[in-house]
């Protein structure tokens, strides 16, 4: 059985005291038997923060993104050997808003999730499609296109990704995909992975389009849907919490 694991995504919010709060608090309400793997996806300025609050706690520190280059002239970017230094475990890699505002392209975040994979970093690698998408029923062409990208530039190691999917219009706006209409989409991309790895049924698919502590039982009850990657509902500690325990 999978075991099932739960991302925050802070994305660009936080500050020093309310990090410090909110971290103290995930960390009494984990101190318990914890089933499920937990990570929080912090803004890069907080990673060494983050590092030091959660230091031999059971949630791992994440990235939100990550360079495709290992050193040099490219200002404002984090290595993946930099993200090493402050002990984090997974990044994140294509989400949509990169992907939106920042105009990466499938082939920049396969390069990314490599960069990563080089250092020991596992790369939630997130797909997803709009609501224009869904509605002309591309949904299917567009997630294995993304998908595609990566497996091809991972070779073997493709089994130690984690792919979250996204659906884009459901991200920040309320909406959220059915669970049928996850698990749907999960069990497409699940079947991609197994075209492409012996290990794919051990591999951990997230559910990624707002995710919250009303409907995270019954995402997670979905045969493909191993865990969720949370964006709004992570920056509270009892929402966060209600989550995981979800998980378990």
């Amino acid at each position: 059985m999978r075991k099932k694991l739960i991302v925050g995504n802070w994305k660009m919010n936080g500050s020093l005291a309310a990090n410090a709060a909110l971290l103290e608090s995930l960390r009494q309400g984990l101190a318990g038997d914890c089933k499920a793997g937990v990570a929080v996806a912090v803004p890069a300025a907080y990673l060494a923060q983050a590092q030091a609050e959660l230091a031999g706690s059971v949630i791992a520190v994440a990235a939100q993104d990550v360079s495709q280059h290992e050193a040099g002239a490219y200002t404002g970017e984090l290595s993946a050997a930099m993200l090493q230094d402050f002990g984090v475990r997974y990044t994140l890699v294509g989400h949509s808003e990169r992907r939106q505002y920042h105009g990466e392209t499938d082939a920049v975040v396969a390069l990314k999730a490599l960069a990563a994979l080089a250092k020991g970093i596992t790369p939630i690698v997130c797909v997803g499609e709009t609501l224009a998408e869904r509605e002309a029923g591309q949904t299917e062409q567009v997630v294995k296109r993304q998908l595609a990208a990566v497996i091809q530039q991972v070779g073997h190691c493709v089994s130690e990704l984690v792919v979250a999917y996204e659906p884009v219009w459901a991200i920040g706006t309320g909406k959220t995909a059915s669970p049928e209409q996850a698990q749907a989409v999960h069990a497409v991309l699940r079947a991609q992975l197994a075209a492409a790895s012996e290990q794919a049924g051990q591999m951990v698919l997230l559910y990624g389009g707002s995710m919250n502590a009303g409907n995270a039982a019954q995402l997670l009850a979905q045969a493909d849907i191993d865990g969720g990657l949370v964006g709004g509902a992570s920056l509270k500690a009892a929402d966060f919490l209600s989550i995981i325990a979800a998980a378990q």
